[in-house]
């Protein structure tokens, strides 16, 4: 197997079934935490940028002589949005000076359950992005769901914050 076959599968979590891009999301979160806990954001920052551009360099391979196609196995665009969207409440807790330990579950959980319905869902940018039908719109439109996941999960935990101090 090609190192780009490998990356674009994500070491064979693309090939898990039913719903590959879920279980490549999955398998994102554990590994985003786990990055996370052993070097915090900056850490966590670091990989989303390097499997970024791994990503834009496997999938440009592995789809170079098919055009238009998406196939589901292909997750490493999964990871790269995912890592994005765990790397808001990453951020708040390293610069609110947390504990590189402590990544307490709401924080990955909203970010991929928030992945997870703009990747699926496609709403604006992630459905322009998912629609060139190339290579670079494969890791763009998740990266575009990573973005808005990011940002819907800082919402989300500044509301809930907020409505539990006024109570």
């Amino acid at each position: 197997m090609s190192a780009t076959r490998l990356l674009s599968i994500w070491f064979g979590a693309g090939l898990l079934k039913p719903a590959p891009g879920t279980w490549g999301s999955a398998v994102a979160v554990l590994l985003g935490v786990l990055i996370h806990r052993l070097g915090h954001f900056p850490l966590l920052a670091l990989a989303t940028v390097a499997v970024t551009i791994l990503g834009f360099w496997a999938v440009g391979r592995e789809l170079a002589n098919r055009p238009g196609e998406d196939p589901s196995e292909i997750v490493i665009d999964e990871v790269a949005g995912q890592w994005l969207a765990l790397c808001f409440p990453s951020a708040g807790f390293w610069f609110a000076g947390l504990d590189a330990t402590n990544f307490p579950y709401p924080g990955w959980v909203a970010a991929f359950l928030f992945f997870r319905l703009f990747d699926i869902w496609k709403p604006w940018h992630v459905g322009r992005a998912d629609r060139r039908g190339d290579a670079t719109g494969v890791m763009t439109d998740d990266l575009w769901a990573g973005l808005y996941a990011g940002i819907a999960t800082i919402i989300a935990a500044g509301l809930s914050h907020g409505l539990m101090r006024m109570m």
